[in-house]
């Protein structure tokens, strides 16, 4: 989700709830940023001053704020360092598991296995192979990526 630069986090918040018609309380919009990781002192703070997985907090707050369905995320863990993306994929499981659809594209396949129900294998924009991501092993997972990314499937 694309943040305004100049505005807080609470205040980007605060105006995409606004956009979608959602009235929230100072209070409940604090209780969503914290709620989805961002630390409180960062509330007021210009989003310009985020790092990524920051940014992504703020985003998930107002995912949770509009009570989302869908999330649809591109490559959300690139650029995060590892604690960062195990605490981006916790939440990101939090919301699954709470009966938010998330569909995402990746590379990450540790993550995608961490946070999945389902692991699908796309090439040229086609779906090749699909697993349970619950019955996959890792390394065969790598194994089937890595051979459609070779051209041996």
């Amino acid at each position: 989700m694309a943040l305004y630069e100049e505005l807080s986090g609470l205040e980007n918040l605060s105006f995409f709830c606004t956009l979608a018609n959602i009235r929230i309380s100072i209070r409940h919009a604090h209780v969503l940023l914290v709620y989805n990781g961002l630390q409180i002192d960062a509330h007021h703070r210009r989003v310009s001053t985020y790092s990524k997985g920051m940014r992504q907090k703020v985003g998930l707050a107002i995912a949770s704020a509009k009570q989302a369905k869908v999330m649809l995320l591109d490559e959300p863990t690139s650029g995060l360092d590892p604690s960062a993306a195990n605490d981006f994929a916790q939440r990101i499981r939090a919301a699954a598991d709470l009966g938010m659809a998330v569909l995402m594209a990746t590379h990450d396949l540790f993550n995608a296995k961490q946070v999945a129900d389902r692991i699908g294998i796309m090439k040229a924009g086609r779906l090749v192979e699909e697993f349970d991501a619950h019955t996959v092993a890792h390394d065969e997972l790598e194994h089937k990526y890595l051979a459609h990314a070779r051209g041996l499937l």
